[in-house]
């Protein structure tokens, strides 16, 4: 197993703490309000042919995920948004509701995160994790709170973003019968180095305690997902002990340090102590403590695909945390384009809210931090 040199992992660090800049980064997107509990993000940039830019993510409004609908609107909407700037200035184009991503059978009650995707045969996919009404399986089924469903992912299609179609939405990861895994949620689609298409997701058990990252892999364009493991990387161990959602995978361009060699990439995760938040001990070191929907993140390193053997870049403190508010920085995603690095993350602000906010690097800049 090839494993990143000292210079190498501090080289990657440099990079991302200059890329996901929490003073320079700017809005991209603003949530439909700015109050707690209104977000947007949760998806990921694509380059088309023709070097423009298309965002996915979902409009969240207040809400409780604990009570349902019951405290509010929640996740609301999952929209598509293009850029002709290189990422400077987004337009929406195209916006799902809860009743467009429905079916007869299972009414949609919550959005969350989304992946856009460009097959190698040019068709486009979407991937969204809704809550639906379902029942919990056996033996745990008096569990479910009223007014809550269970989440999976479904996906659609479309020659082009503008053409996704939601009348071709079908299931891609759907878990009915595991109790510890049963709530399946927040996609992150890439192409793997072996030519297969890989999904990270993000799983919770029945009883909301933690969360864990799970692999689904599929081999041809036509074919289902399976999953490999429940367990793509490990959960942390401090800040980061009761999650690990991967947020991004992506590779590293062959610059500097890692111009030659094996392929390395990078894993974007957000993390959390505990579910609910904690009380801090007023005598103690203030710091942002991650929690449900304030989530803050860090990032795994190493070459090929094997997340497994992913090395830690953030084993007792987060890299990312927002200046502002819960100190929230989440859902982090990089795009690699032939003029840079394009990122972009949910950051918390002073009001609580949590708009989409965005940075830009050039090759030549990236080059020299991995110099």
């Amino acid at each position: 197993m090839t494993t990143l040199s000292m210079s190498q992992r501090r080289k990657v660090t440099d990079l991302l703490e200059a890329l996901i800049d929490q003073t320079k980064a700017e809005i991209l997107v603003e949530p439909y309000r700015r109050a707690s509990g209104f977000w947007f993000g949760g998806g990921n940039l694509v380059e088309d042919e023709q070097g423009t830019l298309w965002l996915c993510g979902r409009y969240r409004n207040f809400g409780d995920s604990r009570t349902g609908l019951e405290a509010g609107e929640r996740g609301l909407e999952c929209a598509l948004f293009q850029s002709r700037d290189g990422g400077r200035t987004f337009v929406k184009r195209r916006s799902w509701s809860k009743q467009d991503l429905s079916t007869p059978e299972a009414r949609v009650l919550s959005i969350e995160g989304s992946s856009l995707h460009r097959r190698s045969d040019g068709v486009w996919e979407l991937f969204v994790s809704t809550e639906k009404e379902r029942v919990y399986p056996p033996p745990v089924q008096e569990y479910l709170k009223p007014g809550c469903g269970v989440w999976s992912i479904d996906v659609f299609r479309g020659p082009s973003p503008l053409e996704l179609d939601p009348a071709t939405l079908s299931p891609a990861l759907v878990e009915e019968n595991d109790p510890g895994h049963i709530h399946v949620k927040d996609p992150v689609v890439y192409d793997a180095l072996d030519g297969s298409t890989h999904v990270a997701f993000c799983s919770h058990p029945y009883c909301w305690s933690c969360a864990n990252t799970g692999l689904a892999v599929r081999r041809g364009p036509d074919e289902p997902f399976s999953v490999v493991t429940q367990q793509m990387v490990p959960r942390g161990a401090t800040w980061d002990v009761a999650s690990t959602r991967v947020t991004c995978c992506f590779r590293l361009p062959r610059l500097g340090v890692f111009a030659t060699g094996p392929q390395a990439s990078v894993l974007l995760y957000d993390g959390l102590e505990c579910v609910r938040q904690h009380d801090e001990n007023r005598r103690g070191v203030a710091r942002p403590r991650g929690y449900s929907c304030e989530e803050i993140s860090g990032a795994m390193a190493g070459f090929g695909d094997d997340a497994n053997a992913f090395e830690r870049l953030s084993d007792l403190f987060p890299l990312f945390t927002s200046p502002w508010g819960t100190g929230a920085s989440r859902y982090a995603d990089v795009l690699v384009t032939e003029q840079g690095l394009v990122a972009s993350w949910e950051q918390s602000q002073d009001d609580l809210s949590q708009p989409l906010v965005g940075t830009r690097m050039p090759l030549d800049e990236v080059e020299r931090l991995l110099s």
